[in-house]
């Protein structure tokens, strides 16, 4: 199980920082996975028992590099499992970046090739497609497919969630399972400094071992893939939490996935702009810290007040993360309307690629 110390302070995402936008967090971040079934489970069983069936056979386990042919397991599998990885069809596996990342001579790497096993132990390679840092993706092309293997998969689904949707996820906790979890979508729009795209809020029970399996709806299509949580289970700094479980979203993956599966590099925009949070009277603002990359050669100032982006009002960090990372394309020019003293100006930005 992966920790993640970053816990509070500088957080940089598509070329915007954040220095004095504090983000804490009331624990350990833990790269995660899918835990247990919650009572939603039984209010939701029935009606998409199908879409279960089908998540849980396209659902498949990564095993651990070292695997040896004979293993020992305390959750009675015979095998090791790292993490989880969802089928979408033709063989493509889609998985978490950190749940298949390895650390050879000092320096975290992504193999080329994985074995994973499908909830009845048979044993496939894969070979890696591509792989994208800012999402937490990874995606794997199945290897020496036979014809009785059961070609379940999942698709994506056509609208992103929204507060309070039901969703369920399959995945090995712990290396064990497949297990079934059930939830409710929170957030659909927070960060994490693990990655640098916004995250779902799932309130729903997870563990060590499910990172990169599928998030899906009732309709068992794919709306995330699972990524982290916040766990404390002990008091810290006079603060509790319980676990919260962090998704990366649909859309965005599948904009990963599709662009990999076209021999294409996966892109997103960069402003270059370091920004801090300034109070100015009764409200927060967010004012240019340094400039850099496409920002500078735009003009851009120290003390500047950011006030918009091609005329929506930009009042969060987040919000400016997200319409650069859902809005935009590399390549594209964008007007972003500052504060600079007295005055407003608007300074034309091409944007940069990451």
């Amino acid at each position: 199980m992966s920790v993640v110390t970053r816990c509070a302070g500088r957080s940089e995402t598509l070329g915007v920082r954040m220095s004095d936008h504090r983000l804490i967090l009331f624990g350990l971040i833990f790269f995660v996975g899918l835990g247990v079934v919650s009572r939603l489970g039984e209010a939701l069983a029935m009606p998409i028992s199908h879409a279960i069936e089908q998540a849980k056979l396209a659902t498949v386990g990564i095993l651990q590099a070292d695997q040896l042919e004979t293993q020992d397991s305390d959750y009675g599998l015979p095998v090791s499992i790292r993490g989880s990885g969802i089928h979408i069809g033709r063989g493509v596996i889609v998985t978490a970046r950190h749940a298949v990342e390895r650390t050879e001579g000092g320096k975290v790497v992504i193999p080329d090739t994985i074995h994973v096993v499908t909830d009845d132990l048979f044993e496939l390679p894969a070979v890696r497609q591509g792989a994208n840092t800012y999402l937490d993706v990874a995606v794997y092309q199945l290897q020496g497919l036979e014809s009785d293997w059961p070609h379940a998969h999942v698709t994506f689904a056509d609208e992103d969630v929204t507060y309070g949707d039901q969703v369920f996820t399959v995945g090995y906790p712990l290396g064990w399972g497949p297990a079934i979890n059930f939830g409710t979508t929170g957030n659909p729009n927070t960060f994490l400094p693990t990655v640098n795209s916004r995250l779902m809020q799932v309130d729903m029970s997870v563990c060590s071992g499910n990172s990169g399996g599928g998030l899906l709806n009732q309709h068992g299509q794919l709306v995330g893939v699972m990524h982290a949580i916040i766990q404390t289970e002990t008091k810290h700094d006079d603060r509790r939490c319980a676990r919260l479980a962090f998704a990366l979203p649909g859309p965005l993956v599948q904009r990963v996935v599709t662009a990999v599966l076209a021999n294409r590099v996966p892109g997103f925009s960069v402003l270059g702009i370091q920004l801090q949070t300034l109070r100015m009277g009764n409200r927060w603002a967010l004012v240019v810290a340094k400039a850099s990359g496409p920002s500078r050669h735009a003009g851009f100032q120290k003390g500047d007040v950011l006030v918009a982006i091609n005329d929506v009002l930009i009042a969060t960090p987040a919000q400016l993360k997200n319409y650069l990372i859902e809005r935009t394309e590399p390549g594209q020019v964008v007007q972003l309307r500052v504060q600079r003293g007295d005055s407003q100006e608007v300074l034309s930005v091409t944007l940069g690629r990451s």
